[in-house]
């Protein structure tokens, strides 16, 4: 979950849920909480020693014990306590981010306009009528329980074989995916929780990013 970026401000996050709260005209805003707290840097990458500028985030607590010594010594020389979740973020200004540093919520500050990158909900193994939206067959007049099928997949002689990205059955959701230029509402820094406009990919509970928009809307 990389990608380059000038001067890119990004966040670790666990999503809590959805909520709402209402504008200054009474109007009732639907907003998902994320919790950003604990986010503190463990690396910086640097052109003249790794060959890009980038800064790594530890996000979320973890018990050292059940950490491999690799990493353990990672977070060490960073002088930080050992985190379960780790993400690197490219930016042009990540001498300005030193290791050990703790990321306020407010880094990212009210209004702010924002991409989120996360896992989709998985569904499991799932037809093509719930996975590319296929329009069901008719169920009557002798259709012989068709109506969900896919139908002809391909020809018998040329080029006889299924064309690569055919939309068949098969695994659906579980995929990452980034919803841009949405907007942080509310941030409230003494529980670490900020509220933003909208829907973010991922089930209750799952980890997303949340970084400045690439657009700048």
């Amino acid at each position: 979950m990389t990608r380059e970026q000038k001067n890119t401000t990004a966040l670790l996050g666990r999503k809590l849920g959805m909520s709402q709260v209402w504008d200054e005209n009474g109007f009732f805003v639907p907003v998902t909480l994320v919790d950003v707290s604990t986010n503190v840097v463990t690396a910086v990458k640097t052109e003249e020693s790794d060959g890009y500028s980038a800064v790594q985030i530890g996000y979320g607590q973890i018990d050292p014990t059940k950490v491999t010594k690799p990493l353990a010594g990672h977070f060490a020389k960073a002088g930080v306590t050992p985190r379960r979740h780790l993400v690197e973020v490219r930016t042009e200004d990540a001498d300005k981010y030193e290791p050990g540093q703790e990321l306020p919520v407010d880094l990212l500050p009210e209004g702010s306009s924002i991409d989120v990158t996360g896992t989709t909900k998985g569904k499991g193994f799932a037809g093509t009528i719930k996975r590319w939206g296929f329009k069901s067959y008719r169920r009557t007049h002798g259709s012989h329980k068709n109506e969900r099928r896919p139908g002809s997949v391909g020809a018998c002689a040329t080029p006889s074989r299924i064309l690569k990205g055919k939309r068949m059955a098969g695994r659906m959701g579980h995929d990452t995916s980034t919803v841009q230029n949405l907007t942080i509402v509310s941030a409230d820094i003494e529980n670490g929780v900020i509220a933003v406009k909208g829907a973010i990919p991922g089930p209750r509970g799952s980890i997303v990013v949340v970084r400045s928009s690439v657009k700048g809307a």
